[in-house]
């Protein structure tokens, strides 16, 4: 990694740590949510998160504690917490976000998805469906879909190991807790978003890191040159544009913007957050 840091001109083009373009979206989306500016999300904070996309019912098992052990249950998400859940919500197909939706749904702690569990989150997506006339499966088919989706080895019993050698994973959790993805799967073939294991493709969460930092710098008429290789030279202009862009997204939804780090700061972050990652990996 090293010799091809010096090589590369845009070190963001790197995938193998964590860059400054997943820190500064992961602390944007942080502070859009965080809407007393605490440095805490509550669980109402995080039931706006994409919309309400997350069904209340994976929100409030988030927030029970399934996950972490810290603060959680007294109803407030810390930073790194957020850290978590969001590369989680955003790459369901990675191991470490298998286990963090697979104990969120295991609701008695019996290391087995249940075919009760998987009925009690998908009737909130039902309740969504009919309140916004959308045809919806019954259960049955739907958990038919999944099973042959899966393919456990026990009968009706879902269990970590799985969902691990499941290439689909992100079809599978969205279909209970995310309707707005679980409609997207409807209109596509599942099966394109596959990798390919003899091409180095792009995690899920890089691409959408990239995607949000894309957005939150080119968003009315923002910077257009970040791909022109002139990095060094520019990015004293870059950090303007991009923290002026900001202001303005953030300034339409009644927050203020977060505040720029200064050198240190922000290397003291960024050195938290590739902790954490670390930790997310392991």
């Amino acid at each position: 990694t090293f010799d091809r840091l010096e090589q590369e001109d845009d070190i963001n083009r790197i995938h193998d740590y964590f860059s400054y373009e997943h820190f500064y979206v992961i602390y944007c989306k942080f502070w859009e949510l965080d809407a007393d500016h605490d440095l805490y999300i509550s669980r109402d904070d995080l039931a706006k998160h994409c919309n309400g996309a997350i069904s209340n019912k994976m929100i409030d098992r988030i927030f029970s504690g399934a996950v972490s052990s810290s603060n959680m249950k007294e109803g407030k998400m810390s930073y790194s917490e957020f850290v978590w859940f969001l590369i989680s919500e955003e790459d369901k197909r990675s191991p470490t976000s298998i286990e963090y939706w697979f104990r969120c749904m295991d609701i008695d702690g019996d290391g087995i998805l249940s075919m009760f569990e998987l009925d009690y989150f998908y009737q909130e997506q039902v309740h969504k469906m009919e309140i916004y006339g959308i045809e919806y499966m019954p259960f049955e088919d739907c958990i038919c879909q999944m099973l042959d989706l899966v393919k456990p080895e026990e009968a009706n019993k879902i269990r970590l190991k799985d969902l691990k050698r499941c290439k689909l994973t992100n079809v599978f959790f969205d279909t209970f807790f995310n309707l707005e993805k679980y409609l997207n799967n409807e209109q596509k073939d599942p099966f394109s978003n596959l990798k390919d294991p003899d091409s180095p493709e792009l995690s899920d969460w890089v691409k959408y890191a990239e995607g949000e930092y894309d957005n939150l710098t080119h968003e009315d008429g923002g910077n257009d040159n970040l791909d022109d290789g002139n990095y060094d030279e520019d990015f004293e202009d870059e950090d303007h544009e991009v923290e002026e862009v900001t202001s303005k997204r953030l300034a339409n939804n009644a927050v203020s913007p977060p505040q720029r780090l200064g050198g240190s700061e922000l290397n003291n972050k960024i050195d938290d957050l590739e902790d954490e990652l670390k930790r997310w990996k392991d």
